[in-house]
């Protein structure tokens, strides 16, 4: 039997020969992230993968709301957007203060204004 070898091509953009290039790595291991901030970073970004919790900081990226005008604005109930606004504070993404029996929420600070900002010029960009 005759056996005929396969050859695929790839158009992987890897190297075609395996160097290690030793002062690379040891620059490299200079910067990379302890496993807690990977950790952080990454349940950060996991937050930000829910279209609701997107919506209700691209609102806060506008103006200081209350809960009944986010629920209002995106036709939800008021427990909903409650409940995602507790994992948004959580996460230290937003805040929140009281007026009377009213709760007012705004972005956490300008680190978050940032990365809203920055996110939306990425997918305008390409």
């Amino acid at each position: 039997m005759i056996h005929e070898k396969k050859t695929e091509t790839c158009n992987c953009e890897t190297c075609d020969a395996y160097i290690v290039h030793q002062d690379m790595v040891h620059a490299a291991k200079l910067h990379l992230m302890t496993e807690e901030t990977t950790m952080i970073l990454a349940d950060t970004f996991k937050l930000l993968g829910d279209p609701t919790r997107i919506r209700i900081l691209g609102l806060l990226t506008q103006n200081e709301m209350c809960v009944c005008d986010i629920a209002a604005t995106l036709q939800m109930g008021q427990s909903a957007i409650s409940h995602q606004l507790r994992v948004l504070r959580g996460a230290r993404l937003v805040k929140f203060r009281k007026e009377g029996k009213e709760a007012w929420y705004s972005l956490d600070d300008s680190h978050v204004v940032s990365l809203m900002s920055q996110g939306l010029e990425h997918i305008k960009h390409g």
